[in-house]
């Protein structure tokens, strides 16, 4: 505790031993977020934050274990039920055409605000039917393309170009 604590009316909680605690009205606003008597009004709590082990820890044990009742997908969009890293279930509702999958993820655009995302593709619950609802690269049985038909569709893709080689590349793989 600081020499003037006692000044501004700064004590001990009683709960936890943290130095810095106020008594407001009779009850006690302490600073350590993992306290019972966190009040966020205190000093620097906007800041910092618990560390994600305990948060993980006090919301594990209250997490609910199923996602709500399902929401209304319009025409060309998927639902895409998601456990983040807190267990806490969350249900997203994307639009089919946004989707890209990048390495282990899946980012997408979700309604209503139009906002991309990415998912860990390890947390998505159901899974299988967002992978069916996605668009399909190849056709069933085709061979992916060689590194350097990827680099040549990337390049002009990129670069808004064409040539011969590109058209010849784009005409086997023309959902690429």
């Amino acid at each position: 505790m600081a020499f003037l604590d006692w000044l501004t009316g700064k004590i001990e909680c009683p709960r936890c031993g943290t130095g810095g605690a106020k008594e407001i009205n009779g009850q006690i606003h302490c600073p350590n977020p993992t306290c019972s008597n966190f009040s966020k009004t205190m000093g620097k709590s906007d800041e910092t934050s618990a560390p994600d082990s305990i948060t993980f820890r006090q919301q594990s044990d209250t997490a609910a274990d199923s996602f709500g009742p399902p929401p209304e997908v319009p025409a060309g969009c998927v639902a895409i039920q998601y456990r983040n890293f807190r267990g806490e279930g969350k249900t997203f509702v994307a639009g089919i055409a946004s989707a890209r999958r990048i390495k282990n993820h899946l980012t997408v655009k979700v309604l209503p605000q139009g906002r991309r995302i990415a998912l860990s593709r390890d947390r998505i619950m159901n899974l299988s039917e967002v992978e069916a609802a996605l668009p399909q690269r190849l056709a069933p049985g085709q061979a992916p393309p060689t590194y350097r038909e990827r680099q040549i569709l990337a390049y002009h893709k990129n670069h808004r170009s064409t040539s011969p080689l590109y058209e010849s590349i784009r005409a086997k793989y023309p959902n690429w």
